[in-house]
């Protein structure tokens, strides 16, 4: 995508300091909030169970992984991870999704990405149950939440819906940008920010030029994968950042084009060999009047909502009546 345009930055920048919506709190928040569900759902003889694929020796998934599992037990949600080798194929996949699929104790699958590239990602992606299919990829659930019905929806756009609702940003006639659009962020965020009514722009790689969209944006969402893509001239003083991207930045060059004389990215790259950055640059976020730090922000709130769809699922699954996060179903 290019931004090409330059533009003056507006003289009538926030006088106030902006506004950290700490995602590490919400998610903290959500997560008391199912483990309150899964207490109720207890008393009904109900379990909510959630199965997890993790195919091969990928350390980053291992690690996310065990994190899902720890959150489960946490909160009182059986949880149950499958190891097939990284030689397993597409057919024996399908397999051992339909065993998961027939099982009542399971209310939700996770297929973690990604996968070996012989194995058929979209033909394991669309075998999950829909009603089973707690990270919301499966073509109905897409098609669900494209026409406003109830749906599973992906984690990190449902996170994403959740920090704006729980930071009390109107959402509702307001203009949001969307730069990225992944079947997994981009678009499913633009669609439930239009479902919440608001007026929505996507733009990607082959945009010709983004500043004139970014510049007129109320609620400016970054999920395109490049660290610091949006700077301080591409935004609308005042707008509410949130950042998707997750970049680690081994360069120390770059880590500093990016951070400045930052102490603590310092400290932390001399002792890590790397540092984390999002895909908005800090000094854009200096303008803004919130905005979702990287890390502890987005990121946080993707286990959070992997385990309210894991409650949602069970409770859908025997027509009880959904959670009631209004941006979740």
């Amino acid at each position: 995508m290019s931004t090409a345009t330059t533009l003056p930055v507006e003289a009538s920048a926030t006088s106030t300091t902006p506004r950290i919506l700490d995602g590490v709190a919400i998610a903290a928040e959500i997560k008391a909030e199912v483990g309150l569900e899964v207490a109720a759902l207890a008393r009904q003889g109900i379990c909510p169970g959630l199965a997890v694929i993790l195919v091969g020796h990928v350390a980053a998934s291992e690690i996310y992984v065990r994190s899902k599992v720890k959150t489960c037990h946490e909160l009182g949600i059986y949880s149950e991870m499958l190891t097939p080798p990284d030689t397993i194929t597409t057919e024996e996949m399908l397999d051992l999704v339909a065993s998961l699929n027939a099982r009542d104790d399971i209310d939700g699958i996770l297929i973690q990405l990604p996968l070996p590239k012989h194995v058929d990602t979209r033909r394991l992606l669309g075998a999950v149950l829909p009603d089973k299919d707690v990270d919301g990829f499966h073509p109905v659930n897409a098609g669900r939440l494209q026409t406003g019905q109830p749906a599973l929806a992906p984690c990190t756009p449902a996170g994403i819906m959740e920090i704006l609702r729980r930071s009390n940003i109107p959402v509702a006639g307001q203009n949001a940008v969307v730069i990225g659009r992944s079947n997994i962020v981009g678009k499913p965020t633009a669609l439930m920010l239009l479902n919440a009514s608001a007026t929505v722009t996507v733009c990607h790689r082959h945009s010709k030029e983004i500043i004139p969209f970014t510049r007129r944006a109320d609620i400016l969402i970054a999920a395109a994968g490049r660290p610091g893509l949006i700077t301080r001239e591409m935004i609308k003083p005042g707008a509410v950042l949130i950042d998707v991207g997750i970049n680690r930045i081994s360069d120390e060059a770059e880590m500093k084009a990016l951070f400045g004389d930052d102490p603590a990215r310092a400290a932390t790259f001399a002792k890590r060999g790397s540092v984390v950055a999002g895909d908005i640059h800090p000094d854009a976020c200096q303008l803004s009047s919130a905005y979702t730090p990287v890390p502890g922000g987005v990121g946080a709130l993707t286990i959070a909502m992997l385990m309210q769809n894991t409650v949602t699922a069970a409770r859908l699954r025997r027509g009880l009546p959904p959670s009631a996060h209004p941006d979740m179903v």
